[in-house]
């Protein structure tokens, strides 16, 4: 490939790409911001996550993808890169270059805003609490700023959090759709799981299939690979982001719990499912279960517009301490998008290590999680997770929820 083409682009944008670029230029005309700037190099290997949303492929000079208050949307890119954005007819204008971006990019800034605008306000992509905000980087920063210095946009960056925050986490119906679909492949996953479940099974034989049909169905995977899915057999399986292992195995009255997520399509699923390797589920089990379900029901049930994401977490954690058992010891729940963990506002409790992400306000057509489980003492540990989008009055089930022990012959 010729250094710096532009060939690794499809040559039409996908109609998702096409929706989110409308969808930001017109978040950007009921803003305060004057034009907020994406600003990368060498996408490939090192992109700022919403790089994604906007074009197709990467990028590889410094660039610059532009969205102004007006809802005009202009591009500035190496030479090489330009024909593809051109030809996707959804950039207002594409100005490429040979030399040095600083120039065009300039020009490119003081035609978007009016000359009577002293002190412009430039969004670009940093956060303190917001990884998937956080993209660009210390380096292309710095580079940034010299850029503007001795002109009226020196000294006007803010974050684009905001902005970031509501174009990654307002799904349009295609994004759902998308994600309906990845539920579906993930739930066939389950039962295929449940059908290979027996005495002797181990914890990487199940991780193992599972990766031989996500290949096959040529699916990818939500999360990094080496722990999707996460796979726990029996009570002394380590809960968490571990690894599945040849030595632990499943045997009659064991839990076997599985946290698995896919993408289709560039979307996402994130689910937890548990088996039971027995006839009849014993009582305590049982019990464990039912608190699981009514936590998540109370998280539910207190998710909607405008509250914040604490306090769904503080309804939840609530139902289950009520029940006597302890609080799980992360959040409730995280929104899931292109990824697993998709950025934005987080069901979780007012912890420092959480950010500002609990305080920001849930939002209509964002699509969350909501997950914890319990330990069982001689059994293993119950955890279950669902996926559910945030409506105008409440949140409707993405996924069907799993409401009691599943049970395989051992």
């Amino acid at each position: 490939m010729h250094q710096g083409s532009g060939l690794r682009y499809n040559r039409v944008m996908s109609e998702i790409t096409r929706e989110k670029i409308n969808q930001a230029a017109a978040m950007m005309t009921a803003s305060e911001i004057d034009v907020w700037i994406t600003f990368v190099r060498e996408t490939y290997g090192a992109e700022d996550p919403v790089v994604g949303l906007l074009v197709e492929g990467g990028l590889t000079w410094q660039s610059a993808l532009l969205v102004s208050r007006t809802g005009r949307k202009n591009a500035v890119v190496g030479a090489y890169d330009a024909d593809p954005l051109v030809e996707s007819g959804d950039w207002d204008q594409v100005i490429g270059y040979h030399q040095s971006i600083k120039e065009p990019l300039l020009a490119a800034l003081d035609a978007l805003v009016p000359a009577d605008i002293a002190r412009p306000k430039l969004a670009v992509n940093f956060s303190e609490s917001d990884d998937k905000a956080d993209g660009l980087t210390h380096g292309m920063f710095r580079l940034l700023c010299r850029y503007l210095v001795g002109t009226r946009f020196a000294g006007g960056m803010v974050s684009a959090e905001p902005i970031l925050r509501a174009l990654r986490g307002r799904k349009t119906p295609s994004e759902l759709a998308r994600m309906a679909e990845a539920i579906v492949e993930t739930d066939r996953l389950f039962w295929e799981i449940g059908e290979m479940a027996r005495p002797g099974t181990s914890e990487r034989a199940i991780y193992d299939q599972v990766h031989a049909r996500i290949h096959d169905r040529k699916l990818g995977f939500a999360w990094d690979a080496a722990g999707d899915p996460i796979v726990n057999c029996g009570p002394e399986s380590p809960i968490g982001h571990t690894m599945a292992s040849d030595h632990r195995v499943l045997a009659p009255g064991h839990l076997l719990h599985v946290d698995l997520g896919v993408t289709k399509d560039g979307y996402s699923s994130d689910l937890q499912r548990c088996w039971y390797l027995g006839n009849t589920v014993p009582e305590l089990l049982r019990r464990a279960c039912d608190v699981v379900v009514g936590t998540i029901r109370a998280g539910f049930a207190a998710l909607k517009p405008g509250v914040t994401g604490w306090e769904v977490d503080a309804a939840a954690r609530a139902f289950l301490t009520s029940a006597g058992y302890p609080e799980y010891l992360h959040a409730l729940g995280h929104q899931v998008g292109r990824m697993a963990h998709d950025g934005g506002g987080l069901l979780g409790p007012r912890w420092e290590r959480y950010g500002q992400t609990p305080f920001f306000p849930v939002e209509c057509g964002q699509v969350y999680t909501l997950e914890l489980g319990v330990a069982v003492e001689g059994y293993g540990h119950f955890d279950l997770e669902e996926m559910v989008v945030v409506t105008e009055t409440g949140c409707r089930w993405l996924s069907t929820p799993q409401t009691e022990v599943w049970c395989v012959v051992a």
